[in-house]
């Protein structure tokens, strides 16, 4: 259902923070999955929201794509006063909370999604039932989210974000809020279509089995720099720091 090619990421990121100022250098390869691991409060959430257009850098740059290539998108340069706004970013979220519409059907809100990528009313209630087959998820096709459990409504999410067709997604900590079973369902869930889509995607997560699961690399931050980097295994595998020892001892096995 992906209609544009991936798009890499480049980022310098600094933030000013109370405590410790945020700085950051990241890559992300086209249709690949980085994990992003750090104590609460080392800036995790800085960056995607600084990758997302929330919050503006002090310095630095974020490029969406092969820098100097016509595809490139320019999301921000602080030297060049660039900061293009969230809906013009071409990124897609997924966190906790799915912020569903509540006034829509389940068939509404992924058409919605599937509408803000640029298609048309028709093209995109087909784009939706698409999602709903493609998530076994037809028979709650006219449901609003009230009516949707959990595990549903984290699913129309998904569905939501990937058929905007976004050249990245952010993933925030989306199996949080989720029961253990439901939480397994998903997390697989969104490792197959970020694969069958082929989407470059960023995941913020506490948790070693999300990155285990998702993620081709991990970058440990710590006090707003990064303090690790490399492939999921090897990072887990030789921790550098206490906060990387203690995710790597709750891996099962």
């Amino acid at each position: 259902m992906s209609g544009r090619l991936a798009a890499g990421l480049a980022c310098q990121i600094r933030v000013p923070r109370t405590g410790f100022d945020l700085d950051v250098l990241l890559e992300v390869a086209a249709g690949e999955t980085l994990a992003v691991m750090g104590p609460s409060g080392a800036g995790k959430s800085s960056v995607l929201h600084a990758i997302a257009g929330t919050e503006r850098i002090a310095a630095g740059s974020i490029v969406l794509g092969d820098s100097g290539t016509p595809d490139a998108l320019v999301l921000a340069d602080a030297a060049q006063g660039v900061h293009l706004p969230p809906h013009r970013r071409s990124i897609g979220m997924l966190g906790q909370d799915p912020r569903l519409f509540p006034h829509l059907t389940a068939h509404g809100n992924i058409a919605f999604g599937a509408r803000a990528g640029g298609l048309s009313k028709p093209d995109s209630a087909v784009v939706a039932d698409g999602w709903l087959d493609q998530l076994g998820l037809g028979e709650v096709s006219d449901q609003r989210p009230a009516a949707l459990s959990g595990g549903q409504r984290q699913r129309i999410a998904l569905a939501r974000a990937l058929a905007a067709d976004p050249r990245l997604l952010l993933i925030d900590e989306p199996f949080a809020s989720l029961d253990v079973e439901a939480a397994a369902d998903m997390r697989e869930l969104v490792r197959v279509e970020l694969a069958r889509t082929r989407t470059t995607a960023i995941v913020v997560s506490h948790s070693a089995v999300d990155a285990a699961a998702l993620a081709h690399r991990l970058v440990v931050i710590e006090r707003g720099v990064v303090v690790q980097q490399g492939q999921v295994g090897e990072v887990l595998a030789n921790p550098a720091t206490r906060f990387v020892r203690a995710v790597a001892a709750t891996l099962p096995g």
